[in-house]
């Protein structure tokens, strides 16, 4: 029987910054446990879940890989070959990735498109089920804008993945985070959401972010016109 977001009960989180520590406390709040990990080790994450409470706790990698029902790699892109593969194989994996050259060194796959951050990650993971999601909102509107199901002018997040089971479950807890979700299609379309395009940060409703990842463009046929707009809506968008 395929995985439901109710048999996720504990969630891995592989990485603790700024998105992994934001989800950890909103997977938390909806009643579920959470284990921590980041490269430093788990004696650095102490005070982190002491604050975050009793159902929270510290660990290497391969250990948060292990106890999770789901996993988040929320790791810096030059990083993700780090990421435990056999813990992993058989799970629905999150990636909330997205490539800085500057941070993460040219990698030349991404540069002329052929593929996408996602899809670098499911070839390191084969056996697991890799849904990329929340890698498109700044982690204080992740923080802060949820709303109830069915609310006004919900918020609408992006996925993408190839495996329709992993996104049932993954759009079911995003559901439960206080989001809508629409599914741009398979990994290969995660670009659509990438960082400075048309869907990236902006907040949008479901109807306004399908349309904003219909005309998506690839960084190659972007225009400097087009360029200078997104610019201006991602500040925008960072600034509210």
């Amino acid at each position: 029987m395929a995985q439901t977001a109710q048999d996720v009960r504990t969630i891995g989180l592989i990485g603790a910054g700024n998105i992994g520590s934001t989800l950890a406390r909103l997977f938390l709040a909806t009643g579920r446990e959470v284990v921590l990990s980041n490269s430093r080790g788990p004696e650095t994450l102490q005070d982190l879940v002491t604050e975050l409470g009793p159902q929270a706790r510290a660990a290497t990698a391969d250990e948060a890989a292990a106890a999770g029902d789901l996993v988040v790699v929320t790791v810096p892109l030059k990083a993700y070959r780090d990421v435990p593969v056999d813990p992993l194989a058989g799970k629905t994996v999150i990636d909330t990735n997205n490539y800085y050259p500057d941070r993460d060194g040219r990698i030349g796959a991404l540069d002329d498109e052929s593929t996408t951050t996602s899809e670098l990650l499911q070839a390191h993971l084969p056996g697991s089920h890799v849904v990329k999601a929340f890698n498109n909102i700044f982690f204080g509107h992740l923080a802060t804008q949820g709303l109830p199901t069915g609310a006004a002018a919900r918020r609408a997040l992006p996925i993408a993945g190839d495996d329709v089971d992993a996104k049932q479950v993954v759009t079911a807890l995003i559901d439960e985070l206080g989001f809508d979700v629409v599914d741009a299609g398979p990994l290969a379309e995660g670009w659509r959401f990438q960082r400075d395009t048309a869907a990236y940060v902006v907040r949008a409703d479901t109807a306004e972010l399908t349309e904003r990842l219909a005309r998506a463009q690839r960084y190659r046929d972007t225009t400097p016109e087009d360029a200078e707009q997104i610019a201006k809506e991602i500040q925008a968008a960072f600034a509210g």
